[in-house]
């Protein structure tokens, strides 16, 4: 399977405790973001130590990172699955680029907004666009050679999506249309298959 909107990462071991203290900051992490919510708010909110938090990695910008990671990698697995149980080749694009925004949809502005703003976390959302870009490029070929697509080209729909989803990922789509990333993902994903599907397949 390629690899789909997600990036590397060690698995670190963590206890069963750590596991549930971790899980519980990534989603107080997608709701508040984290340039402005502090260590001490956040041991608060887990109802434990900044020190059992600090345990989880050995810095903050570590412990960020790993954050951003882990939201990326468990949308990754849920889009692939999601992906997987789908064989018609329209249906696998469409599945694809619904659930990558589906995927999207837990994150609040105030952590777009962070991402944006932080380097390593950045880098990552960038690097997740980009293997995104690659595996609808990916589907949509397959989507040709099945005859469910016109024969398009498929450098140009590569790069038209490259150039939406790094506005997207970038924060310009939000500044001058006022619609989420999610929203934005569900409206290219419109326009993709409008263009791409045969007229006999509609």
């Amino acid at each position: 399977m390629a690899e789909s909107f997600a990036v590397e990462q060690s698995r670190q071991t963590m206890s069963t405790r750590q596991t549930d203290v971790f899980r519980r900051l990534v989603a107080l992490t997608l709701e508040y973001g984290f340039s402005r919510y502090t260590l001490e708010q956040a041991a608060a909110a887990l109802r434990c130590s900044k020190t059992t938090i600090y345990a989880l990695a050995g810095s903050r910008e570590q412990l960020i990172r790993a954050v951003v990671v882990s939201f990326f990698r468990d949308a990754a697995d849920n889009v692939e699955h999601r992906v997987a149980a789908e064989t018609d080749p329209i249906r696998r694009v469409e599945v694809y680029l619904g659930a990558v925004s589906d995927a999207l949809r837990p994150a609040s502005a105030i952590f777009m907004d962070d991402v944006a703003a932080f380097a390593p976390a950045r880098e990552i959302y960038q690097r997740n666009t980009a293997i995104a870009t690659q595996r609808v490029s990916e589907l949509i070929s397959e989507g040709i050679e099945s005859g469910a697509f016109k024969s398009v080209p498929i450098a140009y729909i590569a790069e038209v999506m490259t150039s939406v989803m790094v506005r997207i990922q970038q924060g310009e789509f939000s500044k001058h249309t006022g619609l989420t990333d999610a929203e934005a993902y569900a409206g290219l994903a419109d326009v993709i298959m409008r263009g791409i599907v045969r007229q006999d397949q509609r």
